[in-house]
Formats: structure tokens, C-alpha cells, sequence
């Protein structure tokens, strides 16, 4: 059917409801439903980054990375002038919080994907690793910690074309643009991206 689009959510992932039996396959072709990344097809092969952990409706600070200070990133964060920002915002009262992305190489995140900031200080009570990454109470599929999972990474990523994905990896992130009349660090540097990006004619996913 032309301009439709079949959604089915199976046995994996966060969801609203549990599929019942033979509700796994799609109606239109007979492909099996759920998350793309169970088709090999992971969000970070395109963004760099993908879904890792869900918390409740707070956040919290980034820290910049080695790599925000090199010749070839450090325009990202100018006019920045603290290592640690995000510490506030109408959304949760941080910029990383609620839902968490990072940098996995394994499920295809780009060589070249930088990580240029990760966020700290997400309490275990308050944020746990999604399920596609867990195969027990503890243990995780990337062999890490439960608490080295719950981040979320800020990635700049060049493509061959000469464009740019530049992605933050929290869902409230947009909360902290307007603090202080948008005067503030998360407005500084994602100003910087967006003229940056707007002359290469590239995307920047959120």
C-alpha cells in the first residue's frame, strides 16, 4: 500500500503493550517486526549513536572529551568555556536525561564517529540499561558495566559526501536551549553546529 507504513513491536525494546502470538510478522510483506537493530539495520549506523538506557524525567551534565579540544572539533564548543555543562534546563533540569544514546561500535556506529562530550552523574535509581543490551540481571551484551551503559554521548560524524551528523544523544537536550533567554552553553555550541552544518548542507539528528 503506497505512503503506509506497517509498525510491529515484538519480543525486544521498551514498549507500551506485548505483541501476541502471530503478531510478530508484518501484514503487507511477511518480514518479521521490532527494532531495526535485530535487522542489523542499528540507528548508529546512520547517527553514530543508538538507544542505551531510559530513566525517569531527570537529567544531567556533559563533560567534554580529549577530542573537543583538538585542531579539527574545537570550533563545536567555542565560546564554551566550562568542561562540564548542561547542568540545567526545563526538561528534567539537565541536558541528558530521560533516554540515553552512545557510541557503539559493535552494532555499527562509523570508525569515524567522535565522541566530543559524554554525560556523568546518572543515578542507578533513576535510570537502567535497556533490554536488547542486557542477557541477565548484571550482565550486559558489550561485556561493560550496567553504569558505563548509561550515558548518553555527544558525536560529531563526517561523511564522504563533504556533510556532517552531529547527534547528542538525549531526549532533553531541547530543555536546555531557552535557559537563560538561551544564553548558556548547550545553546553556544549547538548554535556553533547548526551554522557549521547549514553551509555543508548536513543533517543533525536529536
Amino acid at each position: 500500500m503506497a505512503g503506509a507504513i506497517e509498525v510491529r513491536r515484538t519480543e525486544g525494546g521498551i514498549r507500551t503493550w506485548a505483541a501476541e502470538p502471530g503478531e510478530y510478522y508484518h501484514a503487507f510483506d511477511g518480514a518479521y517486526g521490532g527494532l531495526w537493530r535485530r535487522s542489523d539495520r542499528a540507528p548508529n549506523r546512520l547517527c553514530g549513536i543508538g538507544f542505551s538506557s531510559q530513566g525517569t524525567f531527570v537529567g544531567n551534565t556533559y563533560r567534554r572529551t580529549a577530542a573537543a579540544h583538538d585542531n579539527h572539533h574545537a570550533w563545536i564548543f567555542d565560546g564554551v568555556k566550562e568542561e562540564l555543562f548542561g547542568g540545567y534546563g526545563y526538561s528534567g533540569g539537565g541536558a541528558a536525561g530521560f533516554e540515553l544514546d552512545r557510541l557503539d561500535h559493535r552494532l555499527g556506529s562509523p570508525l569515524n564517529t567522535v565522541v566530543i562530550a559524554s554525560s556523568e552523574g546518572h543515578k542507578r535509581e533513576n535510570f537502567v540499561v535497556v533490554h536488547e543490551e542486557r542477557l541477565g540481571f548484571t550482565t550486559t551484551i558489550p561485556g561493560q558495566t550496567l553504569e558505563q551503559l548509561i550515558r548518553a554521548d555527544m558525536t560529531y560524524l563526517e561523511k564522504p559526501a563533504g556533510g556532517a551528523v552531529f547527534s547528542v544523544g538525549s531526549i532533553t537536550y531541547c530543555g536546555s536551549l531557552p535557559w537563560n533567554k538561551y544564553d548558556n552553553d548547550v545553546s553556544r555550541l549547538t548554535f556553533n553546529v547548526v551554522n557549521k552544518l547549514g553551509e555543508l548542507g548536513a543533517s543533525w539528528p536529536f
